[in-house]
């Protein structure tokens, strides 16, 4: 068992998604559809066979990707394949959103060890600030599915909802260190 390095990871994660991207302007949404059901199952075996472990987010992606998918291909409507990214997001933002309500955390839970003496309050802010992240992607990926011809949708959902995704990140990072509770107070005149 070996832990894959960033690139390799990166690539394993972003795989499936421009083999979907590839796929869709060879072939169309419905080979694109079986492509990304295929590349996301070498991704996760490949994963398997090299850390002995499959992210949870992994799997949840992959069964909906399946289930899906499967729909998408035996109906031929594009639809199915078109909400995932609705469901994926709205599953990540009840589950955020959810446990802030019962008082917890679970990206605290997932990061945690990453970030150890982020004070609780921090948590609590990038939990809900993630949570109305995923909320606002779901609106994103609705609007951009009934009103997007479909070539243009899938360049949104590979390169448009990525890039969103990793600028938010970026834009949250600054709350990962345990001095951003602590802003600075101006000086007295």
């Amino acid at each position: 068992m070996q832990k894959m390095s960033g690139p390799l990871k990166f690539a394993v994660d972003l795989g499936p998604l421009l083999v979907f991207f590839i796929a869709n302007k060879i072939g169309g949404l419905f080979v694109a559809t079986a492509a990304v059901m295929v590349a996301t199952a070498i991704a996760m075996a490949f994963s398997w066979f090299r850390e002995r472990h499959i992210s949870v987010m992994t799997i949840v992606s992959a069964v909906i990707i399946t289930v899906f998918g499967a729909l998408t291909l035996w109906l031929k409507d594009e639809t199915f394949i078109k909400m995932k990214p609705t469901l994926i997001y709205g599953l990540f933002a009840v589950v955020l959103l959810g446990g802030l309500a019962r008082g917890r955390s679970y990206l605290q839970l997932v990061l945690g060890s990453a970030v150890p003496d982020l004070p609780e309050a921090m948590w609590r802010k990038l939990t809900l600030n993630w949570g109305l992240f995923f909320v606002g992607m779901m609106g994103v990926n609705e609007v951009a599915r009934r009103v997007l011809v479909t070539d243009d949708w899938v360049s949104l959902k590979v390169w448009g909802l990525p890039i969103a995704t990793i600028l938010f990140a970026l834009s949250q990072a600054r709350l990962l260190t345990p001095k951003a509770e602590k802003a600075p107070t101006p000086p007295e005149h």
